[in-house]
């Protein structure tokens, strides 16, 4: 099978002006097409970019990129965070699971779609590799596909195979992936939320969970587990020891029994190479696995998530610092939802009980301009390091007493003065 590669220059000529250009995201986020494209500005004008999180060091922030592209971002990641909050960017709300919708139906129609993916097999398939999530709607709506090929991309198994006589362009480069290491030495508080909150995890739970300390925390804490499963929206290294030691097992789930289930992957290469051409592993589109109706076809369905901060009633703000956009919805919801349908499923927010700066993240009431992701109504059990507690059929007076009872000592008092006040009790 005949290949031709061009240049990232050369392959970008593709986007022309007043398009709508998808960048997938990640750790396959193609950074080297995205400079490229972005080092066309004043050649081109009024370019849409969407993507959702995207990694590594895109070169946004100059004058004539501001002038040439407006970011449409689905979810704010780091490296643009700052650029979606201007005046050449914005935000659009949106459970991780209807971004696809977005694309089917032509609300966010694509001209271009920028991809990052493996090698193609001899039967000419790449795969999209780490992240399929939106992508995979991505490249199936967009009227030209340019892809980066490059040979350090693991192929995984499951929806992200896409045949080369659908690239418009291809670009082969071979460069690492981006890597997100978290440390293995968790302070004191996140181990401590990591204990309680797997107390809650029984035998044959479907964990779903995020990334970072806390969540790398609950798996340190699982080891004498036993059948657990794996249908989550993305997943990293903390996973590794559990596959290895036999906890994780995939045995009891409903969805693709035996298979760990995720949309995304992101951590070392440790966990890129677990997932390369693993049967095992399984990524698929995110419009089926956050479907919260997938979802709660699991037992035991445990979802561990985040949040900025909540108020004393249980609403979650896990997306913006007042008006400023810091992440996106995500899936948070569809899996909160998800697991307080799925049989003896646990919907869980764990969060330290104060900020990095001492401020505590349990608030009378969320900060001006503040997001809800998660209203109260879906809000169950609360995790910090001063205790468990569940709102779940609890009213307004009995969410606040025990929210107050898990936040930190140093902000009781003002609580329960911001508590007297609201209720008069």
């Amino acid at each position: 099978m005949q290949l031709e590669y061009t240049t990232a220059a050369e392959a970008v000529k593709l986007v022309e002006s007043n398009s709508r250009v998808f960048i997938q995201g990640c750790a396959a986020t193609p950074v080297t097409l995205a400079n490229a494209l972005l080092d066309r500005a004043g050649e081109i004008n009024n370019v849409e970019l969407v993507a959702i999180s995207t990694y590594g060091n895109l070169n946004w922030n100059r004058p004539e990129v501001l002038k040439s592209f407006y970011l449409n971002s689905l979810f704010v990641s780091g490296n643009i965070r700052n650029w979606a909050n201007s005046s050449h960017g914005n935000y659009v709300p949106i459970f991780l699971s209807e971004i696809p919708a977005l694309f089917d139906r032509k609300i966010l129609p694509l001209d271009v779609a920028m991809v990052h993916v493996s090698p193609p097999d001899q039967h000419g398939y790449c795969t999209l590799g780490t992240s399929v999530d939106v992508a995979l709607s991505a490249v199936r709506n967009a009227k030209k596909i340019i892809a980066l090929v490059n040979p350090k991309m693991p192929r995984v198994h499951g929806d992200g195979f896409v045949h080369i006589s659908h690239f418009a362009a291809m670009v082969w480069e071979e460069n690492d992936l981006f890597e997100e290491h978290f440390s293995t030495n968790a302070d004191e508080t996140a181990t401590q939320i990591g204990r309680y909150v797997a107390e809650l995890v029984e035998d044959r739970s479907t964990l779903q969970m995020g990334i970072g300390s806390i969540p790398d925390s609950v798996l340190r804490c699982l080891h004498n587990h036993k059948g657990l499963g794996v249908h989550t929206e993305m997943f990293s290294d903390g996973l590794l020891p559990l596959v290895e030691e036999g906890v994780v097992t995939n045995e009891f789930k409903k969805i693709q029994r035996r298979k760990i289930v995720s949309t995304f992957i992101l951590g070392s290469k440790a966990v890129y190479d677990f997932a390369n051409d693993n049967p095992n592993v399984c990524l698929m589109d995110v419009g089926f696995v956050n479907d919260t109706s997938v979802i709660r076809r699991n037992p035991k369905v445990v979802s561990i998530n985040s949040a900025i901060e909540l108020d004393l009633t249980g609403q979650i703000c896990a997306d913006s610092i007042g008006t400023f956009q810091y992440s996106g919805i995500g899936g948070q919801m569809d899996f909160m939802r998800g697991a307080s349908l799925s049989e003896g499923g646990k919907p869980i927010i764990a969060i330290p009980s104060t900020t990095h700066k001492g401020s505590s993240r349990i608030v009378p009431f969320l900060h001006e301009g503040a997001g809800v992701v998660t209203t109260r109504g879906h809000v169950h059990y609360v995790v910090t390091e001063f205790g468990v507690v569940n709102l779940y059929g609890k009213n307004m007076d009995q969410r606040a007493r025990l929210l107050i009872s898990i936040a930190h000592p140093d902000h009781r008092e003002a609580l329960d003065k911001a508590y007297y006040e609201r209720f008069g009790k």
